[in-house]
């Protein structure tokens, strides 16, 4: 217990500045992000980091997380039309390409998990940098959310938990605990929200929003926790103390993220 809450401490004290700052810094921190979330899916496949597959892995990623300005940047200063689809589509075929010339060492199915995980963690992380870039009243909503159900999901849980919610897949967490979780981080935000006017938006829309993010932020840690159960590990890394891997902590927001802006929150 110790452990963990020295790390979340030493966390807390880079990230939350990161945040506030933003810009170019934050960039910089996504990117190391993303890199390491998806050296976790390649150590998790025991992919060798330094093939062919794991080298394109990261170039998508990092090609995924870029912001839409960078694109804009590089078409009007190269002699090309290059975009993030672009490059995520040369690497598909580059995948593709791969299980043709690797002699059965590769085949389709490595290369379908590895260009999902790609674009699962790339595009999580291009919607967190993103969220920040629009405000950090539109961010801390869905950060806010994740954080607020996770905790109190865990907590009901423990005080009233009974019917497991996915035995097969994270045995822990009880339909009790996801609904109390839900339940409360959907009213403390659509509260907060509503009495501070931080997101300028109906009080209505604030609850519809909250709900769709804290119930998405669950489904998120429990794709993680499917993939974790599937490669037979018990965290996705052992960069944070305690706390295991980058997709250990960043399961949630990986959903939460492309979520804020399919409802339109990141216009």
């Amino acid at each position: 217990m110790q452990t963990r809450i020295i790390t979340a401490i030493v966390a807390l004290l880079v990230f939350v500045p990161l945040v506030i700052i933003g810009k170019l810094p934050l960039l910089i921190l996504t990117l190391a992000l993303g890199w390491v979330a998806m050296n976790e899916m390649l150590r998790m496949t025991k992919t060798l980091l330094v093939s062919f597959e794991a080298i394109i892995s990261l170039l998508g990623v990092t090609a995924l997380i870029l912001p839409n300005n960078f694109w804009v940047w590089a078409t009007d200063n190269w002699p090309m039309t290059i975009s993030s689809q672009s490059v995520v589509g040369i690497i598909a075929f580059l995948f593709l390409l791969r299980t043709v010339l690797s002699k059965k060492s590769f085949n389709i199915n490595d290369a379908g998990v590895l260009f999902l995980s790609m674009v699962y963690i790339g595009t999580g992380f291009h919607y967190f940098y993103l969220a920040d870039q629009k405000g950090l009243a539109i961010l801390f909503f869905g950060m806010l959310t994740v954080w607020i159900t996770d905790s109190f999901a865990y907590f009901c849980g423990s005080a009233f938990g009974k019917t497991k919610l996915a035995p097969s897949i994270s045995p822990n967490k009880t339909w009790e605990g996801s609904i109390g979780g839900s339940l409360i981080a959907v009213v403390f935000m659509t509260a907060f929200y509503a009495y501070t006017g931080w997101l300028h938006k109906p009080v209505l829309e604030i609850l519809i929003c909250a709900v769709v993010l804290s119930i998405g932020g669950q489904l998120g840690d429990l794709v993680e926790s499917s993939f974790k159960r599937h490669f037979g590990v018990k965290d996705s890394g052992n960069i944070l103390p305690g706390h295991g891997g980058i997709l250990d902590r960043f399961d949630s927001m990986l959903i939460v993220m492309p979520l804020l802006s399919i409802l339109g929150l990141l216009q």
